[in-house]
């Protein structure tokens, strides 16, 4: 007897240790999280400050050329170029994107049948699996000159339309399966009431579910345009490299992202102004998916409050 009360005692000072030791592992794996984005914020920092001592800040905010690897008079270091080319082939991608996706969420959470949906699902992660330099020569090799072409849109070889098009199949993906994750997840009383008062298959989708779900959809938005901000390898192959302010798809242009990827492959020496234009564009990146980031948890919230 004496021997089962002692184990009695003992187990749950095992398993108090236990759940210590977790706690203790999980704070330590969050805050090595918080520790690493200080220590980014700090080196682009570092770079942002060093790079803004050489070139002044008006002219880098705005300025409206950005020619920094150009020598004498032909140097310019305006960033707006840059930040147009980025929301420009995002907003490409998101046309594409946003309204396949949803329509996927709709389809997959409504209307397909088990089969279907269990097939199509992993399907569509499969396909956001699929590294993106496959997906940057596919619309360098094969979309922009067979499919652009042959539908006779006089494109160049570089172009956005093309980038944004295949950036937005790259995104696609992501919204489908977020959004369609935040549909499931609405009760089925709400869908039985629905029907109960006579409405249609399609208007429970769409009036009652949609708004239901929207908190969830409005994160699988964000993601889908924060993924296509930071996109890097499918804006360096196929849409060129031009710092470009104009509104015409079939151009070149160029993402921060992109000039990141290919400014510090090498070839620029370290602590020249052109180095320093890898810490002072990253910093920009970062500003803005944080105030992309700060948007979408605001929305979030809202709707969550009015649904929820």
């Amino acid at each position: 007897m004496g021997g089962a009360r002692t184990s009695l005692v003992r187990v749950p000072s095992t398993r108090s240790r236990f759940e210590s030791a977790i706690r203790v592992a999980l704070f330590a794996a969050a805050a090595l999280s918080v520790v690493t984005t200080v220590l980014i914020v700090v080196s682009l920092l570092s770079g942002t400050i060093s790079f803004l001592g050489d070139v002044p800040i008006g002219d880098f905010l705005f300025g409206r050329k950005w020619t920094p690897l150009l020598g004498g008079d032909q140097r310019s270091f305006g960033v707006i170029p840059l930040v147009w080319g980025t929301l420009y082939l995002t907003g490409l991608g998101l046309l594409v994107a946003v309204p396949l996706g949803l329509l996927c969420a709709i389809y997959l959470a409504e209307y397909a049948p088990t089969r279907v949906r269990k097939i199509v699902k992993p399907v569509l992660e499969i396909l956001a699996g699929v590294p993106t330099i496959v997906f940057g020569y596919f619309a360098l090799t094969y979309f922009t000159p067979e499919i652009l072409r042959g539908l006779g849109i006089g494109v160049g070889q570089f172009n956005a339309l093309s980038a944004g098009i295949i950036l937005g199949i790259l995104v696609l993906p992501t919204i489908a399966s977020v959004a369609e994750d935040a549909m499931t997840a609405v009760p089925r009383s709400l869908r039985e009431g629905s029907f109960g008062l006579g409405a249609s298959k399609l208007q429970t989708s769409l009036r009652v579910v949609f708004p239901a779900a929207l908190s969830g959809i409005v994160a699988a938005l964000v993601l889908g345009a924060s993924r296509a901000v930071g996109e890097t390898v499918i804006i360096l192959i196929a849409g060129g490299q031009r710092a470009n302010l104009s509104v015409n798809p079939t151009e070149s242009y160029q993402s921060m992202a992109a000039f990141i990827a290919a400014t510090s492959r090498g070839d620029t020496s370290t602590g020249s102004i052109e180095y320093e234009t890898i810490f002072v564009v990253g910093f920009t990146l970062f500003l803005v998916t944080l105030a992309l980031n700060l948007v979408s948890i605001r929305l979030v919230r809202k709707y969550r409050q009015v649904y929820e």
